[in-house]
């Protein structure tokens, strides 16, 4: 019984070995890349959203009058 354990246990530790050598990690100047494109994406998109909140903002405005 307690072999058997032991038994598993090794082989799933060398199996989790196996996929962890399988991982490929980003380079840091992907890193980089990817990082400085998300801050301008997520700068324009807040850009976009507030010109369309003042938009609808202004037109409501002259609705509502």
């Amino acid at each position: 019984m307690q072999n058997e354990k032991t038994s598993f246990f090794k082989s799933f530790l060398g199996g989790l070995r196996t996929e962890y050598n399988k991982i490929i990690f980003p380079t840091r100047q992907d890193v980089v890349k990817q990082s400085a494109a998300v801050i301008i994406a997520s700068f324009l998109i807040g850009g976009l959203i507030a010109a369309l909140d003042l938009v609808m903002k202004t037109g409501l405005g002259y609705i509502l009058k």
